[in-house]
């Protein structure tokens, strides 16, 4: 009973994770289709000023912070806590 109780958390963790890593890719997917039409629409309709670089440049930050969440579980994970704990108890 304890072996599927732990299977099942095994399992529903590695499903969030996969639902984390579909929302990054739709984001940045989002992200490369918009991109070149904000370009167009900057230069189509106001050449002489390139705001586009203010969305562009944001947009690709927070893609970049998307990522390092999303990708970073060694690093500050939602497990870190967890691990650091028991190292700490270890060497103690």
């Amino acid at each position: 009973m304890e072996n599927n109780y732990i299977e099942e958390q095994r399992y529903l963790k590695a499903k969030k994770k996969v639902k984390e890593i579909k929302g990054f890719y739709v984001h940045l997917a989002l992200y490369l289709l918009n991109t070149p039409i904000i370009i167009y629409t900057n230069l189509t309709f106001s050449p002489q000023f390139h705001w586009f670089w203010f969305s562009v440049l944001g947009w690709g930050i927070a893609i970049g912070i998307h990522a390092f969440v999303t990708f970073s579980d060694n690093l500050f994970g939602k497990d870190w806590e967890e691990r650091k704990i028991k190292e700490i108890m270890n060497k103690n």
